[in-house]
């Protein structure tokens, strides 16, 4: 069973409290942990203060003084972020953010990583923050591939030397796949695939090699495709879609009783095929 697989099954019998606010969907497990140590959570009419404590399907969680959502079937949804949008809950200085944009309609959901104010392009979003965190960690291995739009003139042995990783300002950045889609009088588009995604890697890549980025667009994140979505819209990753990307082929994950199901029409068939069998005997004899 694959990390994928764990999210999709039934409630542990106990887990930690923070993993716990992650899987419901109401932060990140990040965010948990900082709110736990904020005391904003109260367990069993205890206010904790501690991310290591375990809980299990009985326990009361609060915080802030409301009882956490119980956890739903992880869902994931693509959102074009277009730019002037920044990826937070909220921001001290006013900005409209990814959050404040969705429908009305949509759950309470958390960012599978972040996009720039000013960048643009496919945003991950998932009720799940323990599908988010898994979908971030760079073990996945994942590319998320982007368009990239600079100013200058990309020579050939800059971006042999980006390709197999560099050092800036003692972050040392792994390698990634560049390609020079199309060269202008005084712009260029480029092709960029990380593994990664430090905060602002892509920028900080093109200006160690004097190029200012005009524009950047991420047009995938490993498997799923920002394709035709237009700008401010998002569409929900069917759940058999999901399961299928994520590698997730168990029957227990579904918890349907498929594979029991099968197992009884197999059998059905079998037993079918041998009373024919016997009925024709005899019929000949």
């Amino acid at each position: 069973m694959n990390n994928f697989e764990v999210i999709f099954t039934q409630e542990p019998k106990e887990e930690r409290i923070a993993k716990r606010m992650a899987r419901s969907g109401l932060c990140s497990r990040r965010d948990a942990e900082r709110w736990i140590l904020a005391k904003r959570v109260m367990v069993d009419g205890i206010i904790i203060d501690t991310p290591a404590l375990k809980v299990n399907s009985k326990s009361v969680i609060i915080v802030d003084g409301k009882a956490i959502p119980e956890k739903e079937e992880p869902r994931l949804w693509r959102y074009h972020k277009p730019t002037g949008q920044i990826t937070t809950t909220r921001d001290v200085r006013g900005r409209i953010t990814v959050f404040d944009s969705l429908p009305k309609d949509m759950p309470r959901v958390v960012s599978v990583g972040r996009l720039d104010y000013d960048s643009e392009g496919l945003l991950l979003l998932t009720n799940d923050g323990e599908l988010a965190r898994q979908l971030e960690l760079p073990s996945t291995a994942w590319i998320r591939r982007y368009r990239v739009r600079v100013y200058g003139r990309p020579q050939p042995n800059q971006l042999d030397r980006l390709s197999k990783g560099v050092t800036i300002d003692g972050i040392k950045y792994g390698t990634i796949d560049i390609k020079l889609d199309k060269q202008g009088p005084s712009n260029a588009w480029l092709t960029i695939g990380l593994r990664e995604g430090k905060n602002r890697e892509v920028r900080k890549l093109m200006e160690s090699i004097e190029l200012k980025v005009m524009r950047l667009i991420r047009i995938s994140f490993g498997p799923f495709q920002l394709g035709n979505l237009e700008a401010g819209k998002i569409e929900e990753v069917k759940p058999s879609s999901l399961k299928e990307q994520l590698g997730i082929f168990s029957n227990k994950v579904d918890n349907f009783g498929g594979e029991q199901q099968r197992k009884n029409f197999t059998k059905k068939i079998r037993n079918k095929r041998k009373n024919a069998d016997h009925s024709r005997n005899k019929s000949g004899n």
